[in-house]
């Protein structure tokens, strides 16, 4: 069974990539954040016809998840319980697996724009209120898979310039201290469960020819629970779609549990 995250940055714009991908790499479950479009136009009809059922929490021309699976999910929630929000940035929901049931929430973290700032202040509210509604979430769910864009380099080997960008936003003690306090809850980060090749990221800026230079950022991750951990059979980012025209800033990262 393969799960994968993708910041699309508008599917209005890149429901094309997204369906090529899906016809390259088809996925069990795909969640994409930052769709940047409401509920009434999201491409469900384009999404079924290439074999996957939606589950969207849609926001007009800003943020916006949304979980495309191949069977139908159920026991949705949308954003983080308790936690009043205006923005669009988290969808949960199960899907049955080979494996029994799985709850997947699809998170598009704050970006909190700089330290000190009150998007910064936000950020930590929000973090702090995704972990304790997470908290309940695997009490109820043991199978449970956290993954999305989160705006957050885990540590230094996920940024480019990690002496340079020290202590700006997504490089913050603060956000680090956060991300493991998710580790913490019982979660694991599937990416660091392999070796990987040095200086791998999932996001690079689109000025200064930084793709092309790989001066980039590991923000989109995926986590898994303790009880999942043992399934989990490869971890990869798929930096083939930032080479598109018009790409995503993001490039999609892939999960593959083995289904025993």
């Amino acid at each position: 069974m393969k799960i994968a995250t993708w910041n699309i940055n508008s599917l209005t714009v890149r429901l094309p990539q997204v369906l090529d991908w899906l016809a390259a790499n088809p996925v069990d479950v795909l969640c994409l954040q930052e769709l940047k479009l409401s509920d009434d136009k999201f491409p469900l009809k384009e999404l079924e016809a290439a074999g996957y059922q939606s589950a969207v929490f849609g926001q007009k021309t800003y943020n916006g998840v949304a979980i495309l699976s191949r069977t139908p999910a159920r026991d949705i929630v949308k954003n983080i319980t308790g936690f009043t929000d205006e923005q669009s940035r988290v969808i949960a929901a199960t899907v049955d697996t080979p494996a029994g049931e799985v709850r997947v929430v699809n998170g598009y973290f704050v970006n909190g724009q700089s330290p000190g700032s009150e998007k910064f202040d936000y950020k930590m509210k929000w973090l702090e209120s995704l972990r304790d509604w997470l908290r309940g979430e695997l009490q109820a769910h043991p199978k449970l898979v956290l993954l999305g864009d989160f705006n957050i380099t885990a540590d230094d080997r996920d940024s480019y310039d990690p002496e340079g960008l020290r202590e700006t936003i997504h490089h913050t003690s603060e956000e680090r201290l956060h991300f493991q306090a998710l580790i913490k809850l019982g979660l694991n980060d599937a990416f660091r469960m392999f070796e990987q090749p040095e200086k791998s990221y999932s996001w690079w800026d689109y000025r200064e020819m930084a793709f092309r230079r790989n001066r980039g950022l590991r923000i989109d991750h995926i986590l898994v629970s303790e009880a999942l951990k043992p399934l989990v059979a490869s971890c990869v980012i798929d930096k083939l779609p930032r080479k598109n025209e018009r790409p995503s800033d993001h490039a999609p990262v892939v999960l593959e549990l083995a289904m025993l």
